[in-house]
């Protein structure tokens, strides 16, 4: 773990512990009001654990602060998920992912574009091994580790009380990793996904003109931080104007895609034509 990281973590264990000294509560019955476990408030206080925004936000209710105050230690939480050490969002074994799914698992609306991979919350196992076996210098217990840490952190998907909206361009649906076949089981997942009423898939069809010409993609937690992601990273950025930037972005591409009825019926069709790729490769 980088210094920027640790100090910051103790920062905002500091802040917490001197908001609940000016409360005039012990630790017992501040944990007992958030409804968390007394060591998760004692490890937060003194740096020993970041705290999800879902917890942040208990201990701030239970703690009865201002707007002004709330908004002081989630910024505080934040500027910790942005210092991830140099290397963003890599493990000590190289394999990226850590920053975006640490930042969707505790967001309550999850806004995700995506113009070449499928988001982080909609792939199978299989296609997830793929995405992280790409990145630089790989080891094989690494991946494992990632991959199952990210299938893992998909059960957000059926939890009450959360949203999630994804809009991916056509060629997200037509660039593929391994094998026709890993693509009909992955096809076949996003149709069962985008039946729940949590989710909202849309997809930008190749037949539209698109309103902005996609460099990346990127994911907005609760709309006040946006994890980017590049080839080989991904960096959590929590600036309001470019989060807001952003939004407007995720707007334009969502007015863009089409979505009910009108995606289920794309994804078949993609789905057919890659059985017939895989038939056609079948001897």
């Amino acid at each position: 773990m980088g210094s920027e990281r640790r100090e910051r973590m103790k920062a905002l264990g500091v802040r917490l512990r001197g908001l609940r000294a000016e409360a005039g509560l012990t630790g017992a019955v501040l944990a007992q009001r958030a409804g968390v476990g007394q060591p998760t408030v004692s490890k937060v206080e003194n740096g020993r654990m970041v705290p999800s925004f879902d917890v942040l936000d208990r201990l701030s209710r239970a703690l009865g602060l201002d707007d002004a105050s709330a908004r002081e230690v989630r910024d505080l939480l934040v500027a910790v998920e942005a210092a991830t050490d140099a290397r963003l969002a890599s493990d000590d074994d190289g394999v990226a992912g850590a920053v975006l799914d640490d930042a969707v698992r505790s967001a309550r609306l999850v806004q995700s574009f995506q113009c070449v991979v499928l988001p982080a919350m909609l792939q199978s196992a299989e296609y997830a091994r793929h995405v992280f076996q790409s990145a630089p210098n790989p080891t094989p217990e690494a991946v494992g580790r990632a991959v199952a840490a990210r299938v893992e952190r998909q059960s957000a998907l059926y939890e009450s009380g959360r949203e999630f909206v994804f809009v991916l361009t056509e060629a997200v649906l037509r660039t593929w990793p391994g094998s026709p076949a890993l693509m009909l089981a992955q096809l076949d997942r996003l149709l069962a996904v985008e039946s729940l009423s949590s989710v909202r898939l849309g997809v930008m069809p190749w037949r539209r003109a698109v309103p902005v010409l996609p460099r990346h993609g990127f994911t907005l937690c609760d709309q006040r931080a946006v994890v980017i992601e590049t080839f080989t990273s991904e960096q959590l950025v929590a600036d309001p104007a470019e989060v807001a930037a952003y939004g407007e972005t995720f707007k334009r591409f969502e007015r863009a895609a089409v979505f009910g009825g009108e995606v289920r019926e794309l994804l078949l069709r993609v789905m057919q034509e890659f059985r017939d790729l895989g038939d056609a490769a079948t001897p």
